[in-house]
């Protein structure tokens, strides 16, 4: 599988962004994809992840830091996740990592066994 991120941009306190993320190649139908962020200086966490399971309805998974501003989707026809990210704040600035995995649950690193690079958001206070 692979992933290939985009959206990443310099946005003002307040204001929004939609990061994308497409996946490619081999895909099942138990599967998770997902958002991580680092900031600088600090460790990479979990933000957001979708999760399914062949014709089960999508189950979202969020940080609490992120919960009520943040939304994850998904596209099934073009194979792509979205994180649209609102009422950014300026402690959201980091590098937004996507990723994925064939396994249901889980919001570590160690969860995930597939990375795009990384796009950077910058929210400027």
């Amino acid at each position: 599988v692979q992933l290939q991120a985009s959206g990443g941009g310099l946005v003002q306190a307040g204001g929004s962004l939609r990061l994308s993320c497409a996946a490619s190649g081999r895909t099942f139908g138990s599967y998770k994809m997902g958002w991580f962020r680092q900031a600088p200086g600090k460790e990479r966490e979990f933000v957001a992840a979708l999760r399914w399971s062949g014709g089960s309805p999508y189950y979202a998974d969020y940080a609490d830091s992120v919960k009520g501003r943040f939304t994850i989707s998904r596209d099934s026809v073009k194979n792509t996740v979205y994180l649209q990210m609102d009422s950014l704040k300026p402690e959201d600035t980091a590098v937004y990592y996507c990723a994925a995995d064939r396994s249901y649950s889980g919001r570590f690193l160690s969860d995930f066994g597939y990375w795009g690079q990384g796009t950077l958001v910058t929210v400027s206070s």
